[in-house]
């Protein structure tokens, strides 16, 4: 009798297998990581059926049919009627996300969290009309606390505020918190797949950091709202970040990736709020990218402003396991002359995303590409500086999950003066990192090689 069952629940483990590999082969949007699902749910079922439900499946079809119908209600017709300025070297980009890059902008930087928190806690007590925020980790500490009670403050006067945050990425936020927001006048929801799988779904997470207050200021970068972004929770600290503020008519752009999570969420249309007009001489393009996209916006926008360097190119990333396209890109980059550094962090957070960044790194070093690893604490910037006029701030990290798997956001500046600031603040950060050679890989021990090469078949999920 036992054997029986046995026999029965194994035949029906492989056979569920069977339909979750034919499932990752129709809906996996990269070769290799269908690959690996259909071999691993076809052999061993019994280890790779969990983990397909944590990583492989994708609830969200509704919300791919919306972000795409809008999209292309909008088409290049958005471009076409607004061309902004003309720049070659991001018109492939701007015709991707059917949006311009448009001039007129005033941008600020904000190097780390203490000036991050101050700028924004400042425009949120200055709101007059909306406050809407969005970030993918909020936790019920210090920080929290301000934020919930400067939305509460807001909310009591008369502003409309409204708070998305990720359901996995706040995971641990305790539920009191949104009702005490909820209770204050403040409308709230959590970002998540629907119905009552949605813990499971570990890909497809909103990992945007966006403020807008009043149509007309914006705030963009990779900071989220908690202690260790202050630097306040050892071992990681103290914690390197960058955020920024822009003001101009790419704050539409911030406002639209909002209001269609909103709509997603609660079915409800948020009224547009025209951005003021600003003396600002910045060009800015916000790129809101995410695995709705019928292209794949992620790795394309990185590759063609890697492909617009002539002079130099410098990233700085948590995570680096780039793609196929990404990499060419570098690789072609570096035979061009053009000087491309990283900068990564000396410590890991992800275990298995440091090893196999590591072995990347490696990888770009013979390329010819310079490494740098921060060394003071954990650096989470998202940074990139393109020649002696572009620079990138915003919450894509160099990898397939930003890439592919969550929906991101990013603002692309050109303007100078703003470009100086953003070169001045990396080339303090490189002074206080150190310069990697191949010996980092060579002469680490063969069992931990191998731990990284075993870790660089999931880069598809990393």
């Amino acid at each position: 009798m036992t054997t029986t069952l046995l026999a029965f629940i194994a035949v029906m483990l492989h056979a569920a297998g069977a339909f979750a590999a034919l499932h990752a082969l129709m809906r996996t949007r990269t070769a290799q990581g269908a690959v690996a699902w259909v071999i691993g749910l076809v052999l061993l079922p019994y280890v790779m059926l969990v983990p397909y439900l944590f990583l492989g499946r994708s609830r969200f079809r509704g919300y791919v049919d919306m972000h795409r119908r809008r999209r292309d209600e909008r088409g290049t017709a958005a471009v076409g009627a607004d061309r902004g300025v003309d720049d070659a070297r991001y018109a492939g980009i701007a015709a991707m996300l059917g949006i311009a890059l448009r001039g007129g902008h005033r941008l600020r930087l904000l190097v780390d969290g203490e000036a991050t928190f101050a700028a924004i806690f400042d425009a949120i007590a200055q709101a007059e009309h909306c406050v809407l925020v969005q970030f993918f980790i909020f936790h019920d500490d210090d920080p929290g606390r301000r934020m919930q009670q400067a939305l509460l403050e807001r909310a009591a006067a008369g502003v409309d505020v409204r708070v998305i945050y990720d359901a996995v990425g706040s995971h641990d936020l305790p539920r009191r918190y949104a009702e005490t927001l909820r209770a204050g006048g403040v409308a709230v929801h959590a970002f998540a797949a629907r119905g009552w799988t949605h813990r499971l779904q570990v890909n497809f997470r909103n990992h945007r950091k966006i403020l807008v207050v009043d149509g007309w200021r914006g705030f963009v970068g990779g900071l989220n709202v908690g202690d260790e972004y202050l630097g306040l929770k050892p071992p990681l600290a103290p914690w390197r970040d960058t955020h920024m503020e822009l003001q101009g008519p790419a704050v539409a752009d911030l406002q639209r990736a909002f209001a269609e999570d909103w709509l997603w969420l609660t079915g409800e249309e948020l009224p547009p709020r025209e951005p003021r007009a600003v003396d600002g001489d910045a060009a800015t393009l916000v790129a809101a990218t995410g695995p709705a996209d019928w292209q794949e916006s992620g790795s394309l926008f990185f590759t063609a402003a890697i492909h617009a360097a002539r002079r130099r190119i410098w990233l700085a990333t948590p995570y680096f396991v780039p793609d196929a396209a990404v990499g060419a890109a570098l690789r072609l980059a570096v035979f061009r002359g053009v000087e491309v550094r990283l900068l990564l962090p000396s410590r890991p957070d992800h275990v298995m995303v440091f090893l196999s960044s590591t072995l990347h790194a490696y990888e770009a070093l013979r390329a010819g590409i310079r490494v740098f690893r921060y060394q003071p604490g954990f650096m989470h910037q998202k940074v990139a500086l393109v020649d002696d006029d572009t620079a990138i701030v915003g919450s894509m990290n160099l990898d397939s999950r930003s890439f592919r798997l969550n929906f991101e956001a990013s603002a692309l500046n050109v303007d100078r003066a703003f470009a100086a600031e953003v070169e001045a603040m990396l080339r303090n950060d490189f002074a206080h990192a150190f310069e990697i050679d191949e010996r980092e890989y060579r002469d680490a021990p063969y069992w931990r090689r191998v731990v990284m090469h075993v870790a660089r078949l999931f880069d598809p999920v990393l």
